[in-house]
């Protein structure tokens, strides 16, 4: 039994980055060897075994062939006669293939370690274009090493593209596609993921509502936006809304026409097929509902931004409101307008949202409101309250 470190930590430690997570990879040994060392399996029918002590993955080595469609159309071969070399080929990039030994000696057999100093992403084999998950993988290391110098290598991009046209896409379970999207979109370069999918011609498949928006040259602004949400460090609820907020886009008074609802379906559908978190679905459709009422917020009269605050549930739920606030800052703070008007509507949404909440129910309770009246109550202190805001901050 011969056990090597594998992929990512190898990679990063080459790179000088810090290593997260380790895996390794087992040669010359059986799943009953693994077993009676007190290896636990993962599962059944997957060679992967949790370290007794220290939890991490420990993997037979293995070969694989293509059986189905999809990510998962695999049938997989472990054996003790699998050698480390057969085990790396069939990951999916160079950089990705590489092992050290127990003593720390690098074992390179398809130059990754070349390909990490010419800062290349190449893939490995031509078995490449049976999985298409690899083009999400692909273009999410994309956004994670852009900033160091990294490109895709031009004969790895054509296998992308292939991938792209075989209809293989739409064997992704949207579980597995949304790993993918959530993890790359918390990449350094969320707008390089976003760019390498619409050039191969998978961001057509996977998000068509913002494939179109790059297609009508809208893609810069969404770009910069990525890049905003990156640099200031927002969550993924942040980040999803500011993808798909320029579905919903109005340079229109804030009002519920009909461009706002085609754009709020095309939010929905995104939502639906990657079957997003709750709260990242929630606060897209909001985000798109509601920006522009935030660009206009001080000409808002005391309704309407009472309106625009109880959709918030600004009482029970203000962090929903901040992220709001924040993804329309990082909109507004691509534009090239910024660095002469900033975005002062933040500060006055926030001064709302305190006036409101203001509103003791107390008082209320002992006037004997109850019930409805209590709702209708509430909602007239809160309006005067409002009023009262608005004229301090004519």
């Amino acid at each position: 039994m011969q056990i090597y470190k594998v992929g990512g930590a190898v990679r990063d430690r080459l790179l000088g980055r810090a290593v997260s997570e380790v895996d390794w990879v087992v040669v010359g040994a059986s799943a009953e060897e693994m077993q009676a060392k007190g290896f636990r399996p993962v599962g059944a029918d997957f060679p992967v075994f949790l370290h007794p002590q220290t939890g991490e993955e420990y993997a037979l080595a293995r070969t694989e062939r293509k059986s189905g469609r999809g990510y998962g159309g695999f049938t997989f071969y472990a054996s003790p006669d699998v050698t480390l070399e057969d085990d790396l080929i069939r990951r999916d990039l160079t950089i990705n293939a590489m092992a050290e030994d127990e003593a720390g000696q690098l074992i390179d057999p398809y130059g990754g370690q070349h390909d990490l100093q010419a800062r290349l992403l190449r893939h490995v084999s031509p078995a490449f274009a049976e999985d298409p998950l690899r083009v999400l993988r692909v273009a999410r290391f994309a956004a994670r090493y852009a900033e160091l110098g990294f490109s895709i290598a031009e004969e790895t991009r054509a296998l992308m593209r292939q991938l792209a046209r075989s209809g293989e896409l739409s064997a992704l379970t949207p579980e597995r596609s949304w790993k993918e999207i959530s993890r790359a979109l918390m990449e350094p370069r969320p707008d390089v993921f976003i760019q390498v999918l619409h050039d191969c011609g998978a961001l057509a498949e996977l998000l068509p509502e913002v494939d179109a928006l790059l297609a009508h040259d809208r893609g810069e602004h969404l770009f910069g936006v990525l890049r905003q949400c990156a640099a200031h460090g927002q969550g993924l609820p942040v980040r999803w809304a500011c993808l798909l907020q320029g579905c919903a886009a109005t340079t229109h008074e804030p009002q519920e026409d009909e461009r706002v609802e085609t754009g709020l379906r095309l939010i929905e559908a995104a939502n639906q097929r990657c079957k997003a978190p709750r709260d990242c679905q929630e606060l897209a459709l909001l985000v798109g509902r509601y920006q522009a009422h935030a660009l206009h917020a001080p000409d808002l009269p005391a309704e309407a931004l009472l309106d625009l605050l109880q959709h918030f549930d600004i009482y029970r739920r203000p962090e929903r409101f901040e992220q709001f606030i924040t993804a329309c800052e990082m909109d507004v703070r691509a534009r090239p307008d910024f660095k002469h008007h900033g975005f002062p509507q933040a500060a006055y949404l926030r001064g709302a949202a305190a006036a409101a909440r203001a509103v003791a129910v107390k008082p209320l309770l002992e006037r004997g409101y109850q019930g409805a009246e209590l709702g209708e109550a509430l909602k007239r202190e809160r309006l005067e309250r409002l009023r009262g805001y608005k004229q301090q901050n004519a």
